[in-house]
């Protein structure tokens, strides 16, 4: 089954024309990435050269992606747009919500139990919007847009970090928030800044134990987790055609790692072939015929230096394996140098917990690679000395490497099989025998491993690497273990050395047909009202966010100042928060939770400048905002790092947080509060940030005369009567500004909407 033709067909029938246009007016070579943003321009008559890194530019995706954790407040802000259906093309994908626990069969089963009330609410607003419903079970987002939906030159957005998966299909797929996913759904357009762009020329060709995620790995060392902020990763070169579409899948994936706001490679061989097995055919002629413009022109390629606002060549001939972490994922070290590194550190080496799997590496080529280690395991008489688990990547990948032997090897090694989810990825794991003050080490090949993200323990040191040489590692139960050149003994006494790991891109024996999982919406928007029960504590229907009053904000009481790294894991905590992502009011009680303050070291733990006794952050801010002063909140650098969740814009909003200044802001979630009506500025010089006190009270002034390229006043107010001032700058432009005006991006098109009625 092939999913919209219509609109895929339609699309490439216009692609030539576009293109030709697009030449005519801008009269110079085109990059991969420009000739795909400009072909979906909300807007085709404003084509113009638009300044990277400068412009705001509103786009049309062809489609939308959303995961069930964050599609149930994408949802609800949607149906307060009073929108019928949706403008494009949508699907929602029930992953998030299945903890791994004891095993694929018995953890779905209990999710579906424990999660009845969401899954019910997105299945019924599925069918009554017109969006497409992947069950619990059926797979995670990312694996399934590329089983089915991705397609070369297209576009789409996701409200998921990791959304960029699809531009191993070579379509442009960026993550956002749900508001930004609103948007596209009730027809709007898509407002981004238009990208800068890096370009990777990837040389040579990977062997032995190398893997396409290593090539990643080494690259986000290279950025680091804010170098590519603002930029568009494009790969190409002849070593980007050795590796399989899973493979670039898996580049683009965790190319969110470095705070991309994408990752694509040009249309080739391998993404034929993965249209072919996964039965689109159509599809791939499609695209095949249009595949001059589904690569950069080749005067980019003859001189890329001069069209890539960055550019970086990769020989994959010399490239060894890596080992990203621990607490981040840009610390990536070279496996012939960990051994040195870990002792230099003092990182626990022995390794508790090996897990391969989850959206970014749970091909049929990554579990076939990592099961070639298994056989030469156990056929050389090893046991695994670490405890090992598999999560596919959906219920496609997890019945074909079941008939094709996989999985049952990995069982034969004390292996567990999780269920077709996120699970351990995102913290949803009921670790066995877990204990927060034990000092461990994990080993994965998820994309993330910040402190406290797999099992809620701050002392469990995560490293990132691919699924065999994390299989490997977990076989030694060792760190610091180089399957290159470390041998292991076997239950014989004799010392073995491992095989090289071997795989297949694809399953020879084709993907088969299973039970996908997928429903098929009803689009019934006369059918019967969507009911959330009063008494509920999963879901909570929204109201609009109030407009701002006109004035400057005075007297703000310092809610937080937070220290060093702070993620959308420490601002919204995911694990058991989960729950409660269809409830603004009580997923609000972990706001900031994880955040370091500045001012004790601690967590969780702020002064009350009303009580003047310390206590949670949501606690405090609720005492602010209830008594009418509302709060403002204080960070560093990438501010909102990591994944997309809008909760982290939502909850200060509705906490009444009015301000957040910082040092710099990661992209998505900068966007999020904005268009949730949150203030976002950033420190004119960042030596300010040392000058804010624990009890200060803050007047932000200006905000009268807020326009494009303004800045701002802050004055501090110290509790010895001294005040001190300085400058902060914001990004906002003009329709920005309305967003924050209106109270939120969204009351702009409820007034829309009632304007149209």
């Amino acid at each position: 089954m092939i999913f919209d033709f219509e609109m895929i067909d339609s699309f490439y029938e216009q692609l030539d024309s576009r293109i030709s246009e697009i030449r005519k007016k801008l009269k110079h070579p085109l990059t991969l990435s420009e000739k795909i943003l400009l072909t979906h321009l909300y807007r085709q008559s404003q084509t113009k050269s638009f300044g990277r890194g400068v412009d705001y530019v509103e786009f049309l995706p062809d489609r939308v992606a959303m995961q069930d954790a964050t599609a149930q407040m994408a949802i609800l802000q949607f149906m307060m747009a009073g929108k019928e259906t949706t403008a494009v093309p949508t699907s929602v994908h029930c992953d998030h919500l299945i903890l791994a626990q004891s095993g694929a069969e018995t953890d779905l089963k209990r999710s579906t139990i424990t999660n009845k009330e969401v899954f019910e609410f997105l299945s019924s607003v599925c069918n009554k919007y017109d969006i497409g419903f992947w069950k619990p079970g059926a797979g995670i987002i990312h694996q399934i847009v590329l089983e089915n939906y991705a397609f070369p030159g297209g576009m789409m957005i996701g409200t998921d970090s990791h959304t960029p998966n699809a531009g191993g299909l070579g379509m442009l797929a960026i993550g956002v928030g749900g508001a930004d996913a609103v948007d596209v759904l009730a027809g709007m357009g898509w407002e981004l800044k238009f990208p800068k762009i890096i370009g990777i020329k990837l040389t040579g060709k990977l062997s032995g134990w190398s893997s396409a995620k290593d090539i990643i790995l080494k690259i986000t060392g290279l950025l680091t987790v804010k170098g590519g902020t603002g930029y568009i990763i494009e790969y190409f070169g002849e070593g980007s055609e050795s590796l399989s579409c899973t493979g670039k899948a898996t580049m683009c994936n965790m190319g969110a790692e470095t705070g991309a706001t994408s990752s694509i490679f040009s249309f080739d061989k391998s993404m034929i072939d993965y249209l072919y097995v996964t039965g689109r055919k159509d599809v791939a002629d499609l695209a095949f015929k249009n595949k001059a413009h589904l690569s950069a022109d080749s005067e980019v390629y003859a001189d890329p230096a001069r069209y890539y606002d960055q550019y970086f060549e990769i020989n994959l001939s010399e490239l060894e394996p890596y080992i990203n972490g621990p607490f981040t994922p840009d610390l990536a070290t070279p496996i012939s140098r960990m051994k040195e590194e870990a002792v230099k550190n003092n990182w626990p080496v022995d390794v508790e917990v090996g897990l391969i799997g989850s959206c970014t590496n749970s091909s049929y080529e990554d579990l076939s690679r990592a099961a070639s280690v298994v056989k030469d395991a156990l056929s050389n008489k090893l046991v695994a000395k670490s405890e090992f688990t598999i999560t596919p990547g959906s219920e496609q990948i997890r019945s074909i490497t079941e008939r094709d032997g996989f999985l049952e090897m990995f069982r034969k090694i004390g292996g567990e099989v999780f269920a077709n989810a996120c699970g351990p990825c995102i913290g949803q794991w009921a670790r066995k025998d877990s204990d927060n003050k034990k000092v461990n080490t994990i080993i994965h090949s998820f994309n993330r491993n910040f402190a406290k993200r797999n099992d809620a323990n701050p002392n469990t040191y995560a490293f990132v690497a691919s699924p065999e040489i994390v299989t490997a590692i977990a076989i030694s139960g060792k760190l610091t273990f180089n399957p290159i050149t470390d041998t292991l003994i076997n239950s014989d006494g004799k010392e073995v050395h491992f095989s090289e790991p071997s795989g297949l891109d694809l399953p020879p024996n084709g993907f088969g047909t299973v039970e996908s999982g997928y429903q098929k919406p009803a689009h019934d928007p006369n059918g019967e009202e969507i009911i959330i029960a009063p008494g509920s504590d999963r879901l909570q229907l929204l109201s609009p966010f109030k407009e701002w009053d006109g004035e400057d904000f005075i007297n703000l009481p310092l809610l937080i100042k937070a220290k060093g790294k702070c993620t959308t894991d420490h601002i919204s905590m995911a694990g058991f928060w989960l729950k409660y992502r269809g409830h603004l009011e009580n997923i609000s009680g972990n706001y900031m939770i994880g955040a370091v303050n500045y001012f004790n070291d601690q967590t969780n733990s702020i002064l009350n400048q009303l009580t003047g006794t310390f206590d949670t952050v949501p606690r405090v801010a609720r005492a602010y905002r209830d008594s009418g002063s509302g709060s403002a909140v204080v960070g560093e650098e990438n501010f909102g790092e990591g994944s997309s969740r809008e909760h982290a814009a939502m909850e200060p909003r509705f906490l009444g947080v009015k301000v957040v200044l910082v040092k710099s802001f990661a992209r998505i979630h900068e966007t999020n509060l904005k268009k949730q009506g949150v203030l976002t500025l950033t420190f004119m010089s960042k030596d300010d940030y040392d000058k804010i006190k624990e009890d200060d009270r803050i007047d932000v002034t200006g905000l009268p005369k807020f326009t494009a390229g303004s800045q701002f006043t802050i004055t501090l107010t110290h509790t010895d009567g001294t005040k001190e001032k300085f400058l902060a700058n914001h990004s906002y432009n003009e329709s920005q500004i309305e967003w924050f005006k209106e109270g939120s991006a969204l009351n702009i098109i409820r007034k829309s909407n009632k304007k149209n009625v």
